[in-house]
């Protein structure tokens, strides 16, 4: 049976598994961030009680340039829809350049999922310091309601969750 005919099959059963119509879909979301300035910008949002959806699955590392493409690849693997990764804003690094260093990596890696077939709003890189909580918390939303329009990442093997 071909995809065409099993996604007819599904419609009229009632059951879509189509990812653009799957009004269930709650994207899994890993965020890289910085020790130093975005996640206490999160801690920051949590504290003032600005509203995030809970899809974010938060993992915290000394300097954004620590984020290596093996760990945005594996956590793909392992199931996330998007991987964003954030840090302090260029010039304001506390380990002087490291954040230079993560655009070059981001560069390369988002050309690299491009390559296989990974659409750009999977792979994010945002500045945030730790006094803007408010721009963390729109940040996260905002990234939800894009994987949700995109559906679930074509590497999420089955069984996954």
């Amino acid at each position: 049976m071909d995809a065409k005919t099993d996604m007819q099959d599904n419609t009229q059963s009632g059951v879509s598994h189509c990812p653009a119509t799957n009004t269930d879909f709650e994207p899994k979301i890993v965020m890289f961030c910085c020790n130093w300035c975005s996640y206490a910008g999160a801690d920051g949002a949590g504290i003032a009680r600005f509203q995030q959806p809970p899809n974010i699955r938060v993992v915290r590392v000394m300097c954004s340039s620590r984020v290596d493409a093996v760990h945005i690849y594996t956590a793909f693997l392992e199931g996330a829809d998007a991987v964003l990764i954030t840090g302090c804003h260029i010039g304001d690094c506390h380990y002087v350049n490291g954040n230079d260093k993560t655009l070059v990596k981001y560069k390369f890696i988002k050309s690299m999922l491009n390559e296989m077939g990974i659409e750009d709003d999977r792979l994010m890189l945002r500045w945030i310091s730790a006094s803007e909580g408010q721009q963390f918390a729109e940040f996260v939303r905002e990234m939800v309601e894009k994987v949700k329009a995109l559906g679930p990442s074509p590497l999420r093997r089955e069984g996954v969750i």
